[in-house]
């Protein structure tokens, strides 16, 4: 059976981490639901392959979900760089 991926857990970013990005940040909260849409297409995909989802399409819609994910711990990098300083 398919699964989400916890986005923050996998990042290893508190939920109050996460909380605080999303609310100061539009960008950061689009990139989040970007991933989110990502995700339930892959899971949604992953349940549909006994139907005709090909392996390729599939391996596309992973790729997409990890580019926007990438995109995301870019983004907590540098935040927390910022903090840093």
């Amino acid at each position: 059976m398919p699964v989400k991926h916890d986005l923050y857990q996998d990042l290893k970013i508190s939920k109050d981490t996460a909380a605080k990005l999303e609310g100061q940040n539009g960008h950061f909260l689009g990139l989040v639901n970007k991933y989110k849409a990502a995700d339930d297409a892959v899971v949604e995909a992953e349940a549909k392959n006994a139907i005709g989802v090909s392996d390729e399409s599939l391996l596309e819609l992973k790729a997409k979900r990890l580019k926007i994910k990438d995109q995301i711990a870019d983004y907590v990098h540098q935040a927390e760089k910022g903090l840093s300083n």
